[in-house]
């Protein structure tokens, strides 16, 4: 194949709709976006002069709402299509767009809806209504109710009553809009307390993904594969305005249980993804490899071994073995199997929102599957250092991007500046100054060195430490990922702020477990079977073993388990696919209790 670089200039591009147009103007019968039809099952595709014609008439709809230049308009859509006709339509009148999460709780969306003033809300159907519903009666001012899917009330327009308002009137020409006013509203997940919601300029996100591609080629051929909300900034910038400065396609995955045989039918070249989704199919790899045979088990582990050392030596920091001839043999035995469950034709793989686990960036990468770590906040558009294909160190989060500063506090913290950095907090001054350094430097709140490569890794969080009642400072992502790379283990969270000792909640994968509760002679199914004190001495066992490396204060001392596996529909994950601690910690406030009953 061959493959064709067209990268739109900023300076082309003026603001985000005019990168559509742009691209439109040099792309016009290519393919930009796919979707799955639920009503005939099959997918269809638009080209990039088809969504120009559909975000122009939405445009000239939205024209009809009699709405002012900066006003704020909601989006709580499910990926797909729709999300980009009406943020382009958005763009392309002049109006801020504030995404939602299309699975928020009601509590969220009051609090965005007030404090960004949003004067249209468009949302997906029933069950974001049913959210909403919840919500309203917080709601300072009544936005105007656009629905996707038909809903049953009439408080609720639906899409295609809105759109004919449009029809036959001339279409709305694009709004003068300069690259460096709002663009749009992005709330913070909101982990710990209210989310914030950081304003976007037009430059804050082209540029980003300028810089980005200076970082990792993006080609007109490329496939992406769309599965991360596009409410999250990851997606937005790297997984959208990217690929449409680059000319390739997106694909929307129908959901993320359907992702993997989406990625059997779709064979994208790219995907942009967090840490849980590798961390699930390592789980599974791990979990299926138990019941092969000795044999089978030392050739996967010779694949990896082989396949890292190959690895190390095309990147200049390992030396050509003996060994690695018989690569292309078990690239064809073993690593081209897993491959092929990713799609068969991935380039690369961006993971970035949380830390990836060294040992498994370490399998993917020795089975010939190349992910970079990247990092980056909300705040600054986000992406602030990501590894290129040629420099990968998996374990940091790369280099800085060009045009994009770093430097290290006195203490250590990372800082960076660039034009991608926030407009700063809507409505928020006091927490935007907080943010920034005295000298106008964003502040990460992350902890980080610097190799001499200018690779950079992240050492520690300058307020997710937990100091113990004994003094003793954890860092609880660390001890959380090592418990999580045993198969058994879904999901966990280390609970020791102000505490005595450290304890953990630990979530059964849901998969491995029976079997595992079969073996101890258990039932699975059994009510109060998570209790049994058989089974919590063997899970104390296994967690030991993965804390084996771990001082001795920062040793895991009473475990709860749960079978519920924590996901962004009941809340405990938000929507990004963080750990929500708070609401889990409310959720399993007396088991903690219990854990230091009597201390």
């Amino acid at each position: 194949m061959t493959w064709t670089l067209d990268k739109i200039s900023p300076e082309s591009a003026t603001n985000l709709h005019g990168l559509l147009l742009e691209r439109a103007k040099r792309s016009t019968n290519s393919v930009a976006y796919k979707y799955f039809d639920s009503t005939d099952q099959c997918w269809k595709e638009y080209t990039w002069a088809q969504v120009v014609d559909i975000v122009t008439h939405w445009a000239t709809a939205l024209s009809q709402l009699q709405l002012n230049i900066g006003e704020r308009v909601g989006v709580m859509l499910p990926n797909g299509p729709e999300w980009v006709f009406f943020e382009q339509a958005a763009a392309r009148a002049g109006l801020v767009s504030v995404p939602l999460y299309p699975n928020d709780r009601p509590d969220n969306v009051s609090h965005i809806v007030n404090e960004s003033e949003i004067r249209v809300l468009f949302f997906w159907g029933p069950l974001q209504w049913d959210t909403i519903r919840a919500a309203k009666n917080d709601f300072e001012n009544t936005p105007v109710f656009i629905s996707s899917q038909p809903v049953n009330d009439p408080e609720v327009t639906h899409k295609s009553e809105w759109l004919k308002k449009a029809n036959g009137l001339p279409s709305l020409a694009p709004v003068k809009v300069s690259s460096k006013e709002l663009a749009t509203i992005v709330y913070t997940s909101g982990t710990t307390g209210r989310p914030k919601g950081v304003m976007l300029s037009h430059d804050n996100i082209i540029k980003n993904a300028f810089f980005g591609v200076h970082s990792v080629d993006v080609y007109k051929e490329d496939l992406f594969l769309s599965f991360l909300p596009l409410s999250h900034t990851l997606e937005r910038t790297v997984g959208y305005y990217l690929p449409m400065l680059c000319g390739a396609s997106v694909a929307y995955c129908r959901s993320i249980p359907e992702l993997a045989e989406d990625l059997l039918s779709i064979k994208p070249t790219v995907l942009i993804s967090v840490p849980r989704i590798f961390e699930r199919v390592y789980g599974k790899i791990k979990t299926g490899l138990q019941e092969k045979s000795p044999v089978a088990q030392k050739l996967f582990a010779m694949a990896i071994s082989v396949g890292w050392e190959k690895f190390l030596a095309e990147q200049g920091r390992g030396s050509r073995s003996l060994r690695q001839v018989l690569w292309p043999l078990l690239n064809k035995l073993v690593a081209s199997k897993i491959a092929e469950k990713l799609g068969g034709r991935l380039r690369f793989a961006i993971s970035g929102g949380a830390p990836l686990p060294k040992e498994i960036a370490e399998t993917f990468i020795g089975l010939g599957i190349q992910i970079l770590q990247g990092y980056g906040l909300t705040e600054s558009s986000p992406v602030i250092s990501v590894n290129k294909m040629d420099s990968n160190i998996p374990h940091s989060i790369g280099q800085a991007l060009h045009g994009v500063k770093v430097r290290l506090s006195k203490d250590g913290e990372l800082q960076t500046s660039s034009e991608c950095v926030m407009m700063g907090y809507w409505k928020r001054e006091d927490a935007t100054k907080e943010t920034f350094t005295e000298d106008g430097w964003l502040r990460t709140g992350d902890l980080a060195r610097i190799d001499e490569s200018n690779h950079i890794y992240i050492t520690g969080r300058l307020k997710e430490i937990m100091v113990m009642s004994n003094g003793e400072k954890i860092p609880p992502v660390d001890i959380e990922m090592a418990i999580t790379l045993d198969p058994l283990f879904e999901q966990a969270m280390v609970i020791g702020e102000g505490k005595p000792y450290l304890s953990a909640i630990i979530v059964l994968n849901p998969e491995a477990w029976p079997a595992y509760a079969e073996s101890l002679g258990l039932s699975a199914t059994t009510s109060g079977v998570l209790k049994d004190k058989t089974l919590l001495k063997e899970i104390k066992k296994r967690v030991d073993e993965r804390m084996s490396e771990f001082p001795g204060y920062a040793q895991i001392h009473q475990i709860t388990l749960s079978d519920e596996v924590w996901s962004d529909q009941n809340f405990l994950l938000t929507a990004s696919l963080k750990m929500n601690r708070k609401v889990i910690s409310e959720r399993f406030a007396q088991e903690i209790a219990a854990m230091y009953s009597g201390h």
